[in-house]
């Protein structure tokens, strides 16, 4: 009796066997074939993993699949391949991860509907009318014109005409059109010519285009203006001639107009874009695109990488050292090395750009496992800018901003040039305080203190996302006396424009940028050209091309340099090289003045030859001595509770249980308490797992899960396993 294996998306780390529906032939069912199934009291959607003959569950026990929702499989045989892989070396749940192979809509069991594309068609009425009818709306006539002379026609097809919705709702409001879906027309790619390469970026086409088009990967290291776009745009138009696909991650929702343009203006193609701020139809018609393989080009953010392709050629991941591109929560995955593992499974190129390569991808390069391609110079004639410290220890500060870099401002906006600055603290101020009795305005939900936001006169956690409105008066001795500590951009932007009053001051955080549009629509304003300043936390350093910006200036480096994860160096050198790109982009070498309170650093000495590659070739000789990643792999066995003590017994149980199973070169480190203990009510610990080999990590892995499934877990504990860890907090 065949037995159909299958995962659901529940938290418990197995496969379930269940028999096939009912009235249904013997034939053998397919992997990746979605089932209704019955689960406790509800029915769920399951995905097949296998078909197997035998099952050691009583048959009289097993119940039986509802139906299947699909009559093949929809995702691609090596995107289910994929989903395995990740659910083993991640140790998730095998039903979650197959179901991130799924948009929302099939994973609510709703029926695969084909690539359709809305559209609109004549009513019986509408046919009825001459060509040339409603004369006096010149747009509805013309509307009605195009409909009369192809009997249907897509949304798309109207924009390209310059027709609205708003057009074609008057139509049908009289009655002459109504609504359809359409089949979408297989288009031909084509793009258009590219730009002359300099050397570097011709040399470096050329070797990712001599690996051939199986499995490859190269690291495309350049530094910011280096024209490594163009490098892609450029393999992407041969693998569209070669009639395959592309897919292009990028780390941030923010970027997505700004590639979407750029490619746009290459390629007249068929391009579909993923992200989470798609409505659900959106997001359904954008997949099928992708699997169906009408769309040529897919760009997304870290999820499209389980998107399917019906014929993949190329995936391009940009900034590959974004810590955005690792899921923090839930499915812990890291976008990036399935990339790798999907290019190795899928047999097409994959090529990782940055001008800040994580050690992680330098480390594989260095030891032959990357094609390494380096552009060491800046496209066309712009210049690498010149970094600069500025001492500020005993200097006075206006609302921190020493005088020589507000001189360096105000110098700028004179020459006419536009100013950048980067502070990576959102809201007014960091921290209330009142000034009779020391009271601080603490989150009662964390290990944290409440951030003012003064245009809204609240406090605001930013760990778990509390809200209250700003107390008159001390909750404590009832003073009046309550102080603002610390600078965020508000109360930046609020000094620089009673500072410089006759030019714009732009805010750019995640308070101001709401909307999907906002990003792109300043970048559009910004370059115009007029003299600005520009003031923000890292959303600044996310690939954003400002030409015109020719002094940047770090209002709190001390702030970076400093931190206690041992990433901390690596990610303060990305940041600060990814905000110093911003300088000096056209044909003029920028300025970049860093204020520091402590200017012989270590650190800050390497960054200011803006030599990043220099740097990380040291942090990865000290990752070395320290069997520190990517010398060695960690894991992180997290949990939270509202009792503290129940999650370090749950870690002390589980260490018990698994030190005589490890083998030599795997250490147990804790359990320890989070460096933010208390985080929205609950207590959080963690045991970290040191293993010299990827092999061991893998063992130490299913260990971990496997031994932490038998624990009796107090009441109201969670605990999760994050393979290769990018965050501690």
């Amino acid at each position: 009796m065949p037995v159909l294996r299958l995962a659901i998306p529940t938290p418990l780390r197995t496969l379930f066997d269940y028999l096939p529906p009912e009235d249904t032939p013997d034939g053998e069912w397919l992997p990746g074939t979605r089932f209704l199934v019955p689960f406790g009291r509800r029915e769920m959607v399951a995905y097949l993993v296998e078909q197997v003959a035998h099952s050691d569950v009583d048959p009289q026990a097993m119940k039986r699949a509802l139906r299947a929702l699909d009559p093949c499989p929809l995702p691609t045989p090596a995107m289910l391949a994929l989903c395995a892989w990740a659910a083993s070396y991640y140790q998730h749940p095998p039903g979650e991860v197959y179901q991130a192979a799924f948009p929302r809509a099939l994973r609510k069991g709703e029926d695969h509907r084909a690539n359709v594309e809305p559209g609109w068609q004549l009513t019986t009425r509408g046919k009825g009318l001459p060509h040339g009818a409603l004369a006096r709306s010149p747009k509805q006539s013309r509307a009605l014109g195009l409909l009369q002379d192809s009997g249907q026609l897509a949304n798309s097809g109207f924009r390209a005409a310059g027709i609205g919705a708003a057009i074609l709702r008057a139509l049908e409001q009289k009655g002459l059109a109504e609504r359809c879906e359409l089949s979408a027309a297989p288009v031909t790619a084509r793009a258009a010519a590219g730009l002359e390469l300099n050397p570097e970026q011709a040399e470096a086409l050329q070797q990712v285009l001599a690996a051939g088009t199986g499995f490859s990967c190269h690291l495309l290291e350049g530094v910011t203006g280096s024209g490594k776009t163009e490098v892609y745009l450029q393999l992407i138009a041969t693998c569209l001639q070669q009639g395959r696909q592309a897919l292009v991650l990028i780390p941030e929702i923010g970027l997505t107009p700004q590639t979407l343009s750029r490619f746009r203006d290459r390629f007249q193609a068929e391009i579909a874009v993923l992200h989470s701020g798609l409505s659900d139809r959106q997001r359904y018609r954008a997949w099928e695109a992708a699997r169906s393989g009408a769309a040529h080009i897919v760009i997304g953010t870290r999820s499209a990488v389980f998107t399917s392709l019906a014929r993949p050629g190329l995936i391009v991941v940009d900034e590959e050292h974004d810590a955005s591109y690792k899921q923090q929560d839930g499915f812990r995955y890291s976008a990036r090395d399935v990339a790798v593992k999907r290019g190795q499974l899928e047999q097409c190129p994959v090529v990782l750009g940055s001008a800040t390569p994580s050690l992680e991808s330098l480390y594989n390069a260095l030891r032959g496992r990357y094609s390494h391609q380096r552009l060491r110079q800046r496209a066309g004639a712009s210049e690498l800018p010149v970094l600069r410290a500025i001492d500020i220890r005993r200097a006075p500060l206006e609302a921190g901003f020493s005088t020589e870099l507000l001189r360096a401002v105000a110098g700028t906006l004179a020459a006419g040039q536009q100013v950048l600055l980067f502070l990576n603290r959102r809201g007014y101020a960091p921290t209330v305080q009142c000034h009779d009795c020391g009271w601080v305005a603490d989150c009662r939900a964390c290990d944290a203190r409440l951030t003012l936001h003064r245009r809204q006169r609240r406090l605001r956690c930013h760990h778990c996302g509390a809200s209250q409105p700003l107390p008159g008066h001390c909750p404590s001795c009832r003073s009046e006396q309550l102080l603002s500590l610390g600078l965020g951009t508000e109360k930046a932007e609020e000094f620089l424009r009673q500072r410089f009053p006759a030019a714009p001051v732009y805010r750019v955080d995640s308070d101001s940028m709401q909307g999907r549009e906002s990003m792109q629509g300043l970048v559009e304003q910004v370059n115009g050209g007029e003299p600005c300043i520009l003031l923000g936390t890292q959303m600044l350093t996310k690939g954003h091309h400002f030409p015109a910006v020719a002094l940047v200036g770090v209002l709190d480096l001390d702030g970076m340099l400093f931190s206690t994860d041992f990433r901390g160096e690596e990610r303060c050198a990305q940041l600060l090289t990814q905000v110093a790109g911003r300088a000096g982009r056209a044909e003029a070498a920028g300025t970049v003045l860093l204020q520091t309170h402590h200017p012989d650093h270590p650190g800050l000495l390497a960054m200011l030859s803006l030599d990043y590659h220099q740097q990380a070739l040291a942090m990865l000789q000290a990752r070395e001595q320290s069997r520190l990643p990517p010398r060695g792999q960690l894991l992180l066995v997290r949990t939270d509770c509202q009792d503290a003590e129940y999650g370090d017994q749950f870690l002390r149980d589980l260490r018990q249980r698994c030190a005589g199973q490890l083998s030599p070169g795997i250490d147990l480190i804790g359990p320890l308490p989070a460096p933010m203990q208390r985080r929205a009510g609950r207590f959080r610990s963690q045991l970290l797992v040191h293993c010299d080999q990827r092999q061991q990590a893998q063992q130490a892995a299913r260990l971990l899960v496997a031994q932490a499934q038998l624990l009796r877990a107090g009441k109201g504990l969670n605990w999760s396993l994050d393979v290769d860890p990018q965050d501690m907090f």
